[in-house]
């Protein structure tokens, strides 16, 4: 005898469960993206061609699929930095303003940059971001602050982080820190200085590439090879983690800008912007980012954190 209500309803409950798996296999799907600088390893080299079959890309352990990688060069291709000096620094960092001059007005035409200073805590823009190189330059000053006039240097890149002068998510956005780094409210080397780890997560959440260079700080406490050690050592930390370098020469203030700069500079022309898909608990999260690269004759910085977004769903 034939039942077909009963085979009406398994089929039905058949559809239900292969809908219900293609929601919760699309529920467990998570998106990302990471700015990825990749530099032949001798100057004056061209570096290889880089296919998505060359990568491969593993979040907290998982493996990851790459959708997208794309060169980031070009007229179409924005970039937005600041650079953002702290507000104690001090003074001598005068002999050091012709190569920050120079390096601004290096820029593509299209780049928009803005000069920032670090103040009780918050990131003071000079002017907003702009393509126009001179008008910004026209803002660049000596900060004048006195000691610990920024509170703390991580307090600022977390403000910055947080209030981005643009609502253009498609722009790289690039930061150069000029400071020593030295938290005032944590003065103890701590890797994980509970101030550094929050300006890591805001600055990883707002996707920007923090680079640094280490100049010293007004008062006697920021003199000290300790002081150098510790803050040499956060800064590497929050570079590190955003995919970006921390720039030192030795344990003092470096002769001359000129020669990070000119690496700056080269490795902006050498980056691209990686997509992916990744197995998720359905959650926006930091997760721990590795990338390897098949390419003979290059070196590769990434970042070690990004944020997963749920599929689907608008990034903050």
């Amino acid at each position: 005898m034939k039942y077909p209500g009963t085979v009406l309803c398994v089929g039905a409950l058949a559809l239900l469960g292969v809908a219900s798996a293609f929601c919760q296999s699309e529920s467990n799907q998570g998106q990302g993206q990471a700015v990825v600088t990749v530099l032949p390893k001798h100057e004056g080299v061209v570096p290889p061609s880089v296919a998505n079959q060359d990568l491969a890309v593993k979040l907290n352990g998982k493996n990851a699929k790459v959708t997208k990688w794309t060169s980031l060069q070009g007229p179409d291709n924005r970039l937005e930095l600041v650079v953002l000096i702290d507000g104690s620094a001090r003074n001598s960092l005068g002999s050091q303003m012709e190569d920050i001059a120079h390096f601004i007005n290096s820029l593509p035409p299209n780049t928009k940059a803005a000069i920032a200073y670090m103040q009780n805590g918050n990131a003071v823009f000079a002017t907003p971001l702009s393509a126009d190189h001179a008008q910004v330059l026209s803002a660049l000053h000596l900060p004048g602050g006195m000691r610990g006039s920024s509170a703390s240097p991580y307090f600022c890149l977390s403000d910055l982080a947080k209030r981005w002068p643009s609502a253009d998510r498609n722009a790289r956005r690039e930061v150069v820190m000029v400071t020593d780094g030295v938290d005032n409210y944590e003065r103890q080397y701590d890797p994980d200085d509970p101030y550094v780890q929050a300006a890591t997560k805001d600055a990883v959440k707002a996707r920007l590439v923090v680079y640094s260079i280490y100049w010293k700080s007004q008062g006697l406490a920021d003199n000290t090879a300790y002081a150098n050690n510790t803050g040499q050592n956060l800064l590497g930390q929050v570079a590190e983690a955003t995919g970006g370098k921390n720039f030192w020469q030795g344990s003092g203030n470096p002769v001359s800008f000129q020669p990070f700069l000119d690496e700056l500079t080269r490795r902006l022309r050498n980056q691209y912007e990686l997509g992916f898909v990744v197995r998720s608990n359905g959650k926006a999260e930091m997760e721990n980012f590795k990338l390897k690269l098949s390419a003979p004759g290059t070196e590769v910085d990434a970042p070690q954190q990004v944020f997963v977004y749920p599929a689907g769903s608008a990034q903050e």
